[in-house]
């Protein structure tokens, strides 16, 4: 399934991962939205439930461990082109994990990686769904403490 110009919404996971009211956000290294921050995450591959996904992609972008995938809210991204073309669509399932083990690393699919407190997380350059995301999610995020 190609993710520029697609003929459906492509279907993505988003990892919340969250400590003493900080979360986890990365630093886009590629399209779409390159250069702006939001939670670690990926597409679902084929045959792959969204729950193993959202635990592979966790591994790979932050190399944390993590279990018990909670599901927290499903947003969706479309941007458009400059001729209102469909350029990217994405469905993006987002999911509360637990962490197993692990320290937290920026991998080679972002630029970078941080513990952003909730107080300072609207400061970023965030992505359009993760924005709405934190907002719609906030309280009930800062009840909860996935980093073991």
């Amino acid at each position: 399934m190609k993710r520029l110009y697609p003929d459906q919404p492509v279907v993505g996971v988003g990892a919340v991962i969250v400590r003493n009211e900080s979360i986890i956000l990365i630093k886009r290294a590629n399209e779409p939205s390159k250069g702006k921050w939001t939670i670690p995450g990926g597409l679902v591959e084929l045959a792959e439930s969204p729950e193993t996904a959202v635990i592979r992609e966790a591994k790979e972008e932050t190399g944390l461990e993590v279990y018990n995938p909670t599901l927290v809210d499903v947003v969706s991204n479309v941007d458009f082109d400059a001729a209102g073309k469909v350029k990217y669509h994405y469905v993006i399932i987002d999911y509360l994990v637990h962490v197993k083990s692990g320290n937290a690393v920026c991998s080679s699919d972002a630029a970078e990686l941080r513990w952003v407190p909730f107080s300072e997380v609207e400061s970023y350059n965030l992505t359009a769904s993760f924005r709405l995301f934190f907002r719609k999610n906030r309280e009930k995020l800062a009840k909860v403490n996935s980093y073991v």
